[in-house]
């Protein structure tokens, strides 16, 4: 199945009742094949008068975020958990989470992305769920937004809703700060290729999980990183969040006497 194909479904699609309240059901936008998908909660009503994804006050909101850290939206796939929307804005029921849901894995499978960057807590929620990752409660559920996860070979970056800035004009500079993340992760670090972690990884000596989470990943946390960037000297055998591994000194030591 295409893209195209399956949008055409989703458009005709009477799943649950908000095929009876809707105008229109909202397809995913972007590019099919894109390194990072946007999972949002649900339409709007101007998203659900014309058509389109992000065309309301927070799709306004979202594009001023995004010309701020650089970004624009024709680099991503963006789409909707629930496709249909929620009278007077009110929460998605579990019947229509797992009806729109069914789209959503099908739109995944087939755009294939790198990174998965759920927005809010219905799309994290789903998400999470999906990939057998831990829900914090509720109450520090704003903990994980801008965390980089990895789960089943797939990256997962929570990050809040652009329309909280609507509802909460001081959370602007919170929402610019973990929105750079995307910016970040368009490329991997610049210090790849030459990076011990590399080495130790093409070796089998290192878990993938620091390649995927630092190197092609949010690169700007790894503490390697930052210290190459002010000139600091690190040695090889520590791990980008910092701590030593021991083993990888010996590593380095055998490599080092083989060499000499």
């Amino acid at each position: 199945m295409k893209i195209s194909e399956l949008n055409k479904i989703i458009k005709g699609c009477c799943r649950c009742g908000l095929s009876e309240t809707r105008t229109n059901a909202i397809c995913g936008e972007g590019k099919p094949n894109a390194k990072i998908m946007l999972v949002a909660q649900a339409p709007g009503e101007k998203e659900d008068k014309e058509g389109r994804m992000f065309v309301g006050p927070t799709g306004k909101a979202l594009d001023e975020i995004f010309n701020i850290v650089g970004i624009s939206r024709n680099e991503f796939y963006m789409t909707n958990l629930i496709k249909c929307m929620l009278p007077d804005y009110r929460k998605p029921k579990q019947l229509e989470i797992e009806a729109c849901g069914y789209y959503l894995n099908e739109e995944i499978e087939l755009v294939n992305p790198e990174i998965l960057v759920p927005l809010g807590y219905y799309a994290t929620r789903f998400i999470f769920e999906k990939y057998g990752l831990s829900l914090p409660s509720k109450a520090e559920f704003s903990s994980i937004y801008g965390k980089l996860f990895l789960a089943n070979e797939r990256k997962i970056l929570p990050l809040q809703h652009p329309s909280s800035v609507l509802y909460n004009p001081e959370n602007k500079q919170t929402l610019i700060r973990t929105y750079r993340k995307l910016m970040v992760l368009r490329n991997y670090c610049k210090w790849y290729k030459a990076c011990p972690m590399r080495r130790f990884y093409v070796a089998g000596k290192l878990d993938k999980k620091w390649i995927e989470l630092y190197c092609k990943g949010d690169w700007e946390m790894c503490i390697r990183y930052q210290m190459e960037e002010r000139g600091e000297y690190h040695p090889d055998w520590m791990l980008p969040d910092g701590s030593l591994d021991q083993s990888l000194k010996s590593e380095t030591e055998n490599i080092q006497h083989t060499c000499g």
